[in-house]
Parts: structure tokens; sequence; C-alpha cells
């Protein structure tokens, strides 16, 4: 069973690990360079990075979190519902191989490979771009790279990838359970694995860890956003390395939560042309002045790690429901 899985496996594994190859041997040689240039030049590396180094760390970027994608729709999609819309299952069912056999060995095997490309594609990416996360965590000023807790960098580095496999692996094989028909099965796995990954930034990864919280005073010379013309929501941007920002929220003079006054908007867009910086500035005084304050709650740059195995043991716990769930569609729903 395990040689005939193989065999129809085969030609998709050869694929990917023959482009995770390329992609090794392409960091490989440029990586060093990256990492002595970080040593002559600390946290300002950021600063003087190729255009090249720029565009592999994109690359790398978006390899790492299209590949469980990839593997959800190309592997695990067609996997079962391949044989289910043939009918071949039957044939494999009548030559002494029970159905439970039958998936766990193609769920077993697959999810083995599916683990092993993740981890091999993050494993790489992370090695190349570790001295850019490093500038990143020493406090290098940045507008173009990601601290290694920012939600897009966060799912292409460490061993989350390898879970984020796991489960697009077996979501699209439970997909193709149900469904019974490649393409469709293959269209339905990347929208719901994009849906999760969605989902999981927004409204689960910022509790998975306690959080840290701080207020910060509205004040000039802190980077201060405002919204919209309303100027009901402000943003501060406090110098923390590495972290993550979740949320904050505006506290009035007695410590409660608060929408700046409407004299802050009075004051930014009373006038009929557009504030000048200058303005902007001296509004911001005065709101701080009347004793607003900014609280910020963040994940910071220490709990990557905890972060990280929190939610890698939640993506495999998923994996695990949906193995179950497979198991027991076959048994009761699948003739």
């Amino acid at each position: 069973m395990i040689w005939l899985t193989w065999r129809q496996f085969r030609t998709q594994a050869a694929v990917v690990f023959a482009a995770l190859a390329a992609l090794a041997a392409t960091l490989a040689v440029t990586g060093p360079q990256l990492a002595d240039l970080y040593k002559a030049a600390g946290s300002t590396l950021v600063d003087r990075i190729p255009s090249a180094d720029q565009t592999l760390y994109y690359a790398g970027l978006m390899v790492v979190l299209a590949v469980p994608a990839a593997i959800g729709m190309f592997w695990g999609a067609p996997l079962i519902a391949r044989e289910l819309e043939t009918g071949t299952h039957h044939l494999a069912w009548n030559q002494g191989v029970t159905r439970t056999r039958w998936l766990a060995t193609k769920l077993g095997f697959g999810a083995a490979a599916a683990m092993t490309a993740a981890g091999l594609a993050a494993l790489v990416v992370s090695w190349w771009s570790s001295p850019i996360d490093r500038a990143v965590n020493d406090g290098g000023a940045t507008d173009t790279y990601f601290s290694r807790l920012d939600p897009m960098a966060f799912a292409a580095r460490g061993v989350v990838p390898v879970a984020h496999a796991a489960f697009a692996f077996v979501l699209g094989v439970a997909l193709g359970l149900v469904i019974r028909r490649t393409l469709p099965a293959m269209a339905a796995t990347p929208v719901l694995y994009a849906a999760v990954q969605i989902a999981v930034p927004m409204w689960v990864r910022p509790h998975l860890v306690t959080p840290d919280r701080t207020t910060v005073p509205i004040r000039t010379g802190i980077p201060i956003s405002i919204q919209d013309e309303s100027a009901k929501e402000i943003v501060v941007h406090p110098d923390l390395p590495g972290a993550w920002l979740t949320s904050q929220q505006t506290l009035n003079a007695a410590g409660q939560p608060s929408s700046p006054p409407s004299s802050f908007a009075d004051c930014l867009y009373g006038g009929s042309d557009i504030p000048s910086l200058q303005h902007v500035d001296r509004c911001i005084a005065d709101l701080g002045a009347q004793g607003y304050r900014q609280q910020v709650t963040y994940q910071p740059a220490s709990n990557f790690w905890a972060l990280q195995w929190a939610e890698t043991g939640l993506y495999l716990g998923l994996a695990l429901v949906l193995t179950g769930f497979c198991a027991w569609w076959i048994r009761r729903r699948l003739t």
C-alpha cells in the first residue's frame, strides 16, 4: 500500500522538492554575504540591502506562505477525490486493504511529505532572512521589512509553516472526501485555507500568549496617525523594536477609555486648508496637555517562540480533528 501511494504521489512530490532545492541553492549562494553585511552594519543593515537581496527577501516570504496552500490544493485535494471520482477506491478495498488502512496510509505518507516540504522551505528562508530579522529587532528603522512577529512574516518563520502544511494537506483531503470531485475540491481548498489564515492572526493569535500593555503619552516626537477627518481614532507608534502592536485605545485624564474630544478635530480641521505639520503638532501637544494618553497592547519580540509553539499546537490540533472527521466519513458516509 505504501509503495502504491508513493507511485501515485511521486510526480507531485518531485516537482515541489526540486523547486525547493533550487530555492535553497540560490539562498545558499547569497546568504553568507548578507550575514557579513549585518556583522559590519548592525541595525543599519536595513538601509544597505541591495535591491537583488530585497527581491529575494520577498520571494522567500511568498514561497513559504504559498507552500502550504499549494500542498493542500495539489496534494491533498486530489489524493482521494481522484480515486472516488474514478471509482478506483473499490478496487483497492477488494485487494484485502481495509478502507481505514487505505486512508491512514495516504494521510500519513502525504502529511509527512507536506510537513517536510514546508519545514525545509521555512528553514532555508528563515536562515537567509535572519540577518534582516535581527536588524529589525535591534531597532533598525524601516518601512520595508517585517519584524518576525508581523502577521506577514510570522507564518513564514520558525516551525509554524510545518503545522500550516499539515493542516492544509488534511483540509484538502477532507474536502476531497466530501465533494468527491477533484477540481471542485482543489478550488475550495485554497479558499478555506486562506479564510483560516486571515481569521487566526486577526482574532486568535493575539490571545495565544498573554500580551503586554504600556501607556504612551500623547505628545509631539512620537509618531501618531490620525485615522480619519473626524479624528475619533488615533494610533501611536511607540518605540518597541520587533513588537507586534495588536490593539490600542485612547485614555482620558481620568484613565478611562475615551475618544479624543471634538475640540481635537476642530483644531486639526477647523480651517479650510489642509493642516500643516506644525499645526498638527500643536493640536497633538494640546491633546496631551489635557491628559490624554494611549494604551497600547502588544506582543513583545521575546514572545516569538511562545507564539510559534502555541500556533503550531493549534494547527496540528485542527489537523487531527480533520483526520478524525475523515476517518468517520470514510467509515459511515462513503459507500
